[in-house]
Parts: C-alpha cells; structure tokens; sequence
C-alpha cells in the first residue's frame, strides 16, 4: 500500500471542530494531519481560515497534500494558499508565539499504520520489526527486542504497555530472540502466558506492541515537550484539542492541560465518542478529547 492510499477516519470529528470553536480568518494547526480529516473539517468549517498541517511521517504529508490538494491553491481574497504542511514530530517544531486560533493534535496510531502491515505495527500480518513514525530516525523496534537487556525489556512492557506478565514475557523473548518479523514476536509472547491470556479477549502481544511503538517514537517524552511548547503559540482565547488513546497518554494530556500556567481547562471530564460514531467507527472507542483555552 503506497502513501496515496493513507486514510484517516477523523474520531470525534464534531465534538472537535466545536472543542476548537472554529472561525473565520482564524489559523490553526493540525500537529498530527495523518490522512487530513481533521484538517479538512476545519478547513470546511470556515471558509477562509487557513492551516498549517504536520506530520513526522512522510507518507501521511505526501497523502494530506493529495487529500487536502484543492485547499493549496491560492484563491482570492486570500494572497496566499489556505494551508502549508510541515514535515516535523510535533515536539521539535519551534512554535510561532501567538499564532494560533486552536492546535489539534489526535494521537492514535492511524489506520494506515495499523493496516499497512509492511509498517511493523500490527501483529496482524508478517513484517519487519520496525515502529518508526519517522523512517528518517534509526532506532527500530528490532532494536529493542533484540539488543536490550531482560530487565530493560520487561521494565517498558510494565510501563509502557501496562503489561503485568512483563517479566516472563521479557525472559521468553530473551530467550528466543534475535527476532525478524512481527509475528514471530507475537506467536513468541503469546507462548510465553498462561493459555486463558492466550486466547482472552485481546491478544496478548496488544500491550508489548503499543509498549514497543512508545518506545520507538519517544511518544510520551514527545507529547510532554508538545504540551509545554504549544501553548504558547495561542492567541488569547486560543484552544488547544488532544485525542488520547490510551491512559498513559491521556493521563499526561490531563495534567499537562491542568498544569499549565496559559491554560484554563474546558473539560473537566474527558469527552467520548457517542453511540453513532462507535458503530461506524469502532477505532472511536478508546478516544478521548481534551480541550483548554489561552489564557490572557
């Protein structure tokens, strides 16, 4: 599967675009622009706003740039086109003071990811052990199953993956490795747990693999420096939209949010997918949106 077919089904695409109190000639930043749903949400939402849409992943700006191309023109009144990408993880771009009128960032793993499987990130299918958000960067999940230490492995997979069999599932894979592909990794994990987590309800590779995926991208520390930085890139009255996936993100999200001294909080509990999008979009169910303001 090329970059042209990357797709993005955009959750919480409503509570979003109401979160960021969409408006004419304001300026926002999709800090994760994936397929660019979102984007074109806001885009659609007023009609002479402009964007500027990032993603680490090469893929997925080739892919905006064709999905959101009508946009990249400049039409009249506007001198210049309604929206610029920028190839940048979100935590290393130097954020313009004062610019925004709302900041997006959805951090779950694109469907792209999850269903191009020459990516790594699913045990789904066979593949090369790899993770990397961006491919520019050289550490691969391979490189942790089989060069880091027992401990080192069984450590992220509690942390990480929440994983409570961490140290006996580190010692297996300790024990087999070097590994090559995803689902020798897999079958190895899954061998190494009593059989009723063998066959429960999630597969027990699902939290070594999102353990694996943190790990690689640097996704918490990433999304910390994200919160710090961003907000200061708001125009007062300003707001800033998160979509976590999972508790260790949205944890952070909550208290990033609270703790910073430009913010004010508009949601005081998460807000979640309702019963329309959940049957359209199963993905939508772990998603939770968190929304602040700048301050004066």
């Amino acid at each position: 599967m090329g970059a042209q077919e990357f797709f993005h089904v955009p959750v919480l695409s409503r509570e979003v675009i109401e979160g960021l109190a969409v408006h004419p000639s304001g300026h926002y930043l999709d800090a994760t622009v994936g397929g660019g749903g979102h984007s074109r949400l806001i885009l659609e939402a007023a009609p002479d706003a402009q964007l500027t849409a990032m993603d680490q992943d090469e893929d997925a700006i080739i892919a905006a740039k064709k999905q959101l191309g009508e946009f990249s023109v400049s039409v009249a009144p506007l001198k210049e086109a309604r929206i610029q990408f920028i190839k940048s993880n979100f935590a290393a771009y130097k954020f313009p003071a004062s610019t925004y009128s709302g900041i997006i960032a959805d951090l779950g793993v694109s469907s792209h990811h999850l269903d191009t499987g020459s990516r790594g990130f699913s045990f789904r299918s066979s593949a090369p052990l790899d993770m990397r958000m961006d491919r520019g960067q050289s550490l691969t999940a391979a490189d942790v199953i089989n060069d880091w230490d027992e401990a080192e492995l069984a450590n992220i997979f509690f942390t990480y993956g929440e994983e409570r069999l961490s140290r006996r599932i580190a010692r297996r894979i300790v024990e087999k490795r070097p590994f090559q592909t995803t689902t020798e990794l897999s079958e190895a994990i899954a061998y190494s747990v009593p059989p009723k987590y063998r066959y429960g309800r999630i597969h027990p590779a699902t939290r070594v693999f999102q353990a694996l995926r943190i790990v690689v991208n640097d996704e918490l520390k990433s999304l910390e420096t994200f919160i710090e930085k961003a907000p200061l890139s708001l125009v007062v009255g300003g707001r800033i939209a998160i979509i976590s996936f999972h508790s260790l993100e949205d944890r952070l999200v909550k208290h990033g949010l609270r703790n910073s001294p430009l913010l004010k909080v508009l949601t005081k509990k998460p807000i979640t997918a309702q019963e329309d999008e959940l049957a359209n979009n199963p993905r939508s169910r772990s998603a939770k949106l968190r929304i602040a303001e700048r301050k004066d």
